[in-house]
């Protein structure tokens, strides 16, 4: 590495996946807020043998603290889509005499965007004309091919 160059130093996460369990909820001794939330973020990839598409899904749990832990507990529900936003970060913990290390993401932002409740009163009056006709009361979403 040559002398006198600085790297920037940055650690910004950004993810768009699914929750896969309802989000736990924690309160330290200290009396602090800690929700963990693990989200799936998948991948389209072709397989080389088949030539089928597949999803890749990678798992991370995601950590968010004090109000942001609090007002998420309620939204956080099994399948509901989320974006969040925050910084990776590791830590290391030791289990049946093994050292163990755990990634995390410490959200800065967590945006929900889609619930788990069906309920055409929260819906647009668009989402609800299109889903009239339809028995699950979803609109059909279109994949995009890249």
């Amino acid at each position: 590495m040559a002398a006198g160059v600085r790297l920037p130093e940055i650690n910004f996460v950004l993810l768009a996946g699914r929750v896969t369990r309802d989000a736990e909820l924690f309160v330290t001794q200290s009396g602090l807020a800690k929700l963990t939330v693990r989200i799936a973020v998948n991948r389209r990839v072709k397989d080389a043998k088949t030539g089928e598409w597949k999803d890749d899904t990678f798992y991370i749990d995601c950590v968010a603290w004090k109000e942001m832990a609090e007002r998420a507990k309620e939204k956080a529900k099994k399948g509901v889509a989320v974006v969040v936003e925050g910084r990776l970060t590791g830590r290391d913990y030791e289990k049946d005499g093994q050292k163990r290390t755990v990634f995390e993401v410490m959200a800065n932002r967590l945006q929900f965007l889609s619930s788990t409740e069906s309920s055409s009163e929260s819906a647009s009056p668009r989402a609800r004309d299109e889903s009239k006709g339809q028995t699950s009361g979803s609109a059909e979403i279109e994949e995009v091919p890249f």
